[in-house]
């Protein structure tokens, strides 16, 4: 199983807190280590516990976030947790992950999460270059946030401004998304680009010809300008 990325919540108001609690909840990549309502009681924290990522309220009595984060020598990586907005210049100058305006709903929290793991590339057991059954993806559709499996994606296929996941069991799921972007964020994976409106997964290749690629029984074409790279990689995968 990968090893869990170790989030340390600091924020004196409580309300805050459990919301924070309640959104990482929701991904099985990360764990709460600790909890804390000042500046003095995460240094110690920090001092005691290992720690890969830090939320971080501005506004806090005595020391605010900011100040606190400059006393850091080697502070983890930090998402900031505010209700103003007057800080974010500050803020970015110190190099935090992200920026987040309370109340922090979960798909702006989830956008920072994914900002964080592809900033985080010591991560290795997290970003694996293989599927494997401990890696999903949260996709949005509709209202409804779909936890799919990679390894059980199919092909994505593009629909102009939304991609078709077509994974195993016949499940399809529509989202808002552009296939440049899905293909990005499934460049370390085994996935290839085989046509401007196809993405397939190599894992599930059943049979293939100079002109298409059979995956699960549909036949998905390759595209004229992508033929080269696709025909090198199949000639290798063989």
């Amino acid at each position: 199983m990968a090893t869990k990325i170790k989030c340390l919540l600091v924020d004196d108001e409580p309300l805050a807190i459990k919301l924070l609690e309640k959104h990482i909840a929701k991904i099985e990549s990360l764990e709460v280590v600790a909890t804390c309502n000042n500046a003095i009681k995460a240094f110690e924290i920090l001092n005691t516990k290992q720690v890969d990522l830090l939320f971080l309220d501005i506004k806090m009595p005595n020391l605010t976030g900011i100040d606190f984060l400059k006393t850091l020598k080697n502070p983890p990586k930090t998402i900031f947790t505010t209700a103003y907005r007057d800080y974010a210049i500050e803020s970015y100058d110190l190099g935090v992950i992200d920026y987040l305006l309370k109340p922090i709903t979960f798909e702006r929290f989830f956008k920072a999460i994914d900002r964080f793991l592809k900033d985080n590339t010591t991560q290795t057991e997290v970003i694996s270059k293989k599927n494997t059954p401990d890696d999903f993806m949260l996709i949005k559709s509709g209202s409804k946030f779909h936890k799919v499996v990679v390894e059980d994606i199919l092909f994505i296929e593009s629909l102009k401004d939304y991609i078709k996941i077509h994974t195993v069991n016949d499940k399809r799921i529509v989202s808002k998304y552009r296939i440049s972007e899905i293909e990005e964020e499934l460049k370390d994976k085994s996935f290839l680009r085989v046509h401007r409106s196809y993405i397939i997964n190599i894992d599930k290749i059943s049979a293939f010809t100079v002109n298409d690629i059979e995956v699960d029984s549909t036949e998905i074409p390759i595209g004229a300008s992508y033929k080269e790279k696709v025909v090198s990689f199949l000639k290798e995968w063989k």
